[in-house]
């Protein structure tokens, strides 16, 4: 069992960059694969990214390419989200996510354990 704390959301404008982090509080992230997800109100989650923790395959949901990365830091058992260009319709509540497999996250099987959210608004 692992349970996921993110962090690094905010308020910013339009072109803006953000990070967002996942840790885990309790148990490792390095037993699983760590995908992060968004959601608005109304709305069911939609993926954003996911990363197995070994090897290391990356999966984007295709309308976030080259604007999102994701990324793990072994050494400190955290993933990353790193947001360029952000634009107004990138505003969500962001959650990390754990479960078996990327490639599976990124194909709609739901995640085993789910952070708590980080609130991410961008401004026009």
């Amino acid at each position: 069992q692992v349970k996921l704390v993110e962090s690094g959301g905010g308020l910013v404008q339009a072109g803006d960059s953000l990070r967002l982090s996942c840790a885990a509080s309790e148990g490792t992230l390095s037993r699983y694969a760590v995908g992060w997800f968004r959601q608005v109100p109304g709305k069911d989650h939609v993926f954003v990214a996911a990363v197995s923790w070994m090897p290391g395959t990356i999966y984007y949901a295709d309308s976030l390419k080259g604007r999102f990365t994701i990324s793990k830091d072994a050494a400190t058992n955290t993933v990353y989200l790193q947001m360029n260009n952000l634009k107004p319709e990138d505003t969500a509540i962001y959650y990390c996510a754990a479960g078996g497999a990327a490639q599976s996250m990124a194909h709609g099987a739901p995640p085993d354990y789910w952070g708590q959210g980080t609130q991410v608004t961008v401004s026009s």
